[in-house]
């Protein structure tokens, strides 16, 4: 069912935020998708989403973000809740946006918020192995267990960005 993203927003985050970790997806130059598992924060102001990974600006990320700046990830927890988000990403290595979202991390809710400083490579937000992954969603879906367990498929929800 169609949601507007004022609708499906505060569902997702909430979702998002209790399971923490999602399985995130990208493509490399030659069109090969590639896994991995990340613990993106999402903010929501009322009209737009954005979410953030704290991560290692490595070669391999860096390849595929240049080749294909997209990211998908999927959240999903044993009670069969899963949310998906299809998003266009950009990789951020200025000294601002890593301190902004090193804090934003830093003081985050829990179980979504760390201190990023746990990290061995990272002795703070201006160390050159630390960098911001900004997230801007194009899709969201969002679906309770209940759809699975009690066939309620009207609870799911699906927002595309109009094109």
């Amino acid at each position: 069912m169609p949601s507007t993203l004022p609708d499906i927003a505060p569902a997702f985050v909430q979702m998002a935020h209790r399971i923490v970790w999602a399985t995130a997806a990208t493509v490399d130059e030659r069109g090969r998708p590639w896994t991995r598992v990340l613990h993106p924060i999402w903010q929501w102001d009322g009209e737009r989403l954005t979410g953030w990974i704290a991560t290692g600006p490595t070669p391999a990320k860096r390849a595929h973000l240049a080749a294909h700046p997209y990211v998908s990830l999927t959240y999903w927890d044993p009670a069969q809740d899963t949310a998906s988000v299809h998003c266009r990403a950009s990789l951020h290595t200025d000294d601002e946006t890593r301190t902004e979202v090193w804090e934003r991390f830093r003081t985050g809710p829990e179980p979504v918020g760390y201190d990023p400083a746990i990290i061995p490579a990272w002795d703070g937000p201006l160390s050159p192995g630390f960098a911001a992954l900004r997230l801007e969603p194009w899709m969201l879906r969002v679906q309770p267990a209940a759809v699975l367990l009690e066939g309620a498929g009207d609870q799911i929800m699906v927002w595309r960005e109009e094109t």
